[in-house]
């Protein structure tokens, strides 16, 4: 098979069947500095692990906020807008991680697991009286977006509406450009959601909330945190709550839905996490790399370069495949196949590698994930599918909408 016969790996509808692990590992091995077309415009796509080390850790040659890490191109108006912590290059990015990270420092992220924990036993015990319940809806969708609100501060009124917004963003749901009371022109808004908007909106209500009246709660952390006299102004601090409700619920929910469907998939991985409790940290790094919840990320070249020995002219589109990466036969044995005593060396990317995009909240997505599986052991909880999924249409999010389960103990 020639590389232009293979699938578009940027067409939303392919991902509705899962990873195209075939046509990525065609990629890689025949072609893995490609130049493929988005949208009828040449970028290059990465799909080999060690390339896209490469390409993550040298934010200087490969640019996340030159042009945005969306796939299509933006206005300046729109970035101007639009730019977030992830659209940021250093030294801005360094500046928006040191004021954020007081919220996420080790210390920080283990006084959330109390909380984390008593709403993972409630949610489970709710589902095992259900008996009969869609694993998204019940388990993978409410627990990280009430993780993520309680330690915000968001009211728990409000976490069916953060949970909803969410959803917009991701589903391409097809919202009248004035939904939620939405002027701004749609391509000056992530996702051209008005769900954005609405996002915008609530973060600097309860931002502008905290300021005087400040709480033990996250929002308050960010708001009022300094570093050397510096602070998020008030559009860093919405751009940053928006980033924190869409990463910190969708990424989460993804790992945990497809993490899940795994064991539905190989029950012997779930007994052997039973027999075996000392294997939580290698099942949660598998979840993650199994999941991908992220399935690319764009950066732009700021210079003539060579990758891999292939000329990458300064401006051009490159596309790093994380859905692609994780599952790189040279770097993990047998990828295909779930395991969860694969050791957590060479680390899964899901998350970035290691470097200036490092997820911000990839600590706070493996403490909720651990808990759930330290009290999936602790009930001895059991899964069978009743029924097809149905995974997200997007060339983003590897998320599953749907996902029928019979659960018991």
């Amino acid at each position: 098979m020639t590389i232009e016969a293979l699938l578009d790996i940027t067409d939303p509808e392919i991902y509705q069947s899962g990873i195209p692990h075939e046509t990525f590992t065609r990629l890689r091995q025949q072609s893995p500095i490609a130049r493929l077309e988005y949208d009828g415009k040449p970028y290059w796509a990465v799909t080999r692990y060690r390339d896209l080390l490469t390409v993550t850790r040298d934010a200087f040659t490969y640019s996340s906020a030159k042009d945005f890490v969306n796939l299509w191109d933006l206005t300046d108006e729109a970035k101007d807008v639009r730019r977030s912590i992830i659209e940021t290059d250093p030294p801005e990015h360094v500046r928006l991680r040191r004021l954020g990270m007081p919220a996420f420092t080790g210390r920080r992220v283990r006084s959330y697991e109390d909380a984390t924990r008593a709403i993972t036993v409630e949610i489970l015990n709710q589902a095992l009286q259900q008996g009969d319940i869609d694993v998204v809806h019940s388990i993978s969708a409410p627990l990280p977006i009430r993780v993520i609100v309680d330690i915000l501060g968001v009211p728990e009124a409000d976490t069916d509406f953060m949970v909803q917004l969410s959803d917009e963003l991701v589903d391409g749901v097809d919202l009248p450009a004035s939904a939620y009371g939405n002027v701004t022109p749609l391509e000056l808004l992530p996702f051209n959601s008005p769900a954005s908007h609405a996002l915008f909106e609530y973060a600097k209500n309860i931002g502008d909330q905290r300021r005087s009246d400040p709480h033990d709660d996250l929002v308050s952390t960010l708001v009022h945190s300094k570093v050397d006299g510096d602070q998020l102004s008030e559009n860093e601090f919405a751009n940053m709550f928006q980033v924190l409700v869409f990463a910190g619920n969708e990424t989460t929910r993804t790992a945990i839905s497809n993490g899940i469907q795994q064991f539905m998939q190989h029950p012997d991985q779930l007994e052997l996490l039973y027999q075996r409790p000392e294997l939580v940290e290698n099942a949660v790094e598998e979840i993650i790399r199994y999941a991908t919840p992220v399935i690319h990320m764009r950066r732009t070249a700021t210079r003539d370069t060579t990758l891999a020995g292939v000329p990458i002219a300064g401006g051009d589109k490159v596309v790093i495949w994380y859905a692609s990466a994780n599952f790189d036969e040279t770097v993990f044995d047998n990828p295909l196949t779930f395991d969860i005593s694969r050791p957590v060396r060479p680390k899964q990317v899901a998350f970035g590698a290691q470097g200036p995009h490092h997820c911000l909240g990839a600590p706070l997505a493996r403490l909720e994930i651990r808990v759930l599986l330290e009290e999936l052991i602790r009930l001895r909880v059991r899964f069978t599918a009743n029924g097809e999924a149905v995974r997200t249409r997007s060339n983003f999010v590897n998320g599953i909408l749907k996902l029928p389960a019979l659960i018991s103990t």
